[in-house]
């Protein structure tokens, strides 16, 4: 469940952003369009609870972001959300194998080796475990993101511009594995995106049940 009412962030003496309300049920696939510069990262930011809001209401997942202290953020978001940033993030120092099990150490979770070879295999990377970073291509270095992002089994999935850079079939192969991987786990899945193509690759039975919503933010003015 995604639910927003009067939501509005300000970076110090810039402009506010003003942000639609929302009343989304869980399994909800968003689409956040439009230019750079209105808010989209923003947004993301707030539903992870990096950041709390200026003013107004933010719930998802049924918690009220918007009254979470620090702490607590920080320790429901690593359990509630998979974010899967624009940059990827993996350290380039450790393995696949070894990423995810930072991300379970970062979490305060146990360590488990069953868990991660599950994900990456889901994922259809479990070949790679044993690579690093820089041995991955493109696609192989998003879908190690991903099985990290949803490692835990999160309720809602955030993406950041998934599509950026990619040609055509990498980015319909990008969208279809977020897709598919929300379903799977039963998440709430949030696209951040100015690529107009993604809309075109949401499949029409998820459009036709409702499922997807799509939501256009205006840049603003100072």
């Amino acid at each position: 469940m995604i639910r927003s009412q009067s939501l509005c962030f300000r970076y110090g003496d810039g402009p506010t952003l003003n942000f639609p309300d929302l009343d989304l049920p869980q399994g909800t696939v968003l689409l956040l369009s439009g230019p750079s510069g209105c808010g989209k990262s923003t947004w993301l930011a707030l539903a992870a609870a990096l950041m709390a809001p200026s003013s107004g209401q933010l719930w998802v997942a049924r918690e009220p972001l918007h009254a979470m202290s620090r702490v607590a953020a920080d320790a429901w978001r690593a359990r509630a959300i998979g974010f899967l940033p624009q940059k990827l993030h993996l350290s380039a120092a450790m393995t696949v194998r070894q990423n995810m099990a930072m991300a379970q150490w970062a979490s305060g979770m146990p360590q488990d080796p069953q868990r991660i070879d599950a994900a990456l295999q889901t994922l259809g990377v479990a070949e790679l475990a044993h690579r690093l970073p820089s041995q991955l291509s493109g696609g192989q270095a998003q879908r190690v993101a991903l099985a990290r992002a949803v490692l835990l089994n999160p309720l809602v999935i955030l993406a950041d511009e998934p599509t950026a850079s990619l040609d055509d079939e990498a980015a319909a192969d990008a969208v279809g594995l977020l897709l598919a991987t929300a379903r799977a786990q039963r998440a709430s899945l949030v696209i951040a995106t100015h690529d107009a193509r993604v809309a075109r690759l949401i499949p029409p039975e998820i459009d036709g049940q409702n499922g997807f919503q799509p939501l256009q933010l205006k840049r603003h003015q100072l």
